[in-house]
């Protein structure tokens, strides 16, 4: 089962490798997004070294990674998976003997890797030779960062599963994946980080999922974040992991059966 798995990230790396053409805009439409971002929370700090606990350096790291980052987490599953409800695909794909939100999921990895290995890197690489960026100077660091972007693609995936098996019961949703994914980029820090929400908004957004996916990684990265304190959000990213997996479980079990009544 394994083998299976490894094979279909590797299928879907291959996949997304034949259209790599495209993302070579790509790193330079998000070179220019994170140039903008540089300048203009450079003329927010203006003399000011620190603004809500992140020096200029850090959140010029911050922004860089954060938008990088998506990369690699960012997938479609979602979208394949109601488009797959609606041909009927599904009905096929669920006769097979694997678990279909295992194969997405795998999908979804083969393309992060590729994401990850064909633009984030090269991306980050060009913006390095431009902007000022703060690395993390330890491999202790580093290990704390990738693992808590691994589980931030983890949260992202489930989060985007869960909306595409909604599909089974509300058959088209297409305004609540659109919707799921600016409520994801909002509250997840990548627009703006959580530090400068007000705090009832931080209170409110600490009982939600969505800045483990993309605030507590780039947190890390930016050295915001370090030690101690790294490992509790890596910990809550864990406890996010097993949350949201409850409600997947409960709803693909459903959605199986209304399948099964549905084909007779």
């Amino acid at each position: 089962m394994v083998k299976l798995y490894a094979e279909l990230i590797r299928m879907r790396f291959l996949t997304m490798l034949a259209y790599r053409v495209n993302y070579y805009s790509g790193i330079i439409i998000y070179g220019l997004n994170i140039g903008a971002y540089y300048f203009l929370w450079g003329a927010i700090y203006g003399d000011q070294q620190n603004l809500a606990g992140l020096s200029i350096g850090q959140m010029t790291s911050y922004v860089a990674i954060a938008w990088m980052s998506r990369a690699f987490y960012f997938n479609n599953i979602d979208q394949e998976i109601a488009q797959e409800v609606r041909d009927g695909k599904v009905a096929i794909e669920m006769i097979r003997p694997y678990n279909y939100l295992s194969v997405k999921t795998a999908q979804a990895l083969g393309e992060g890797i590729f994401r990850m290995g064909f633009f984030a890197i090269p991306g980050m690489i060009l913006v390095s030779l431009l902007l000022p960026l703060q690395y993390p100077t330890t491999l202790a660091a580093w290990g704390m960062y990738l693992l808590s972007l691994l589980l931030a693609f983890v949260i992202n995936t489930e989060i985007n599963l869960l909306t595409g098996v909604l599909t089974f019961f509300l058959f088209r949703n297409e305004g609540m994946m659109y919707a799921k994914r600016v409520v994801v980029d909002l509250l997840s820090g990548l627009t703006l980080p959580i530090s400068f929400f007000p705090l009832w908004a931080q209170t409110a957004m600490g009982f939600l999922p969505f800045q483990a996916i993309n605030y507590y990684p780039s947190m890390i990265f930016a050295g915001a974040i370090s030690g101690d304190k790294a490992m509790n959000t890596i910990g809550l990213q864990v406890i996010w992991v097993f949350i949201i997996l409850v409600p997947i479980t409960l709803l693909w079990r459903r959605a199986r059966r209304k399948l099964i009544v549905q084909g007779g």
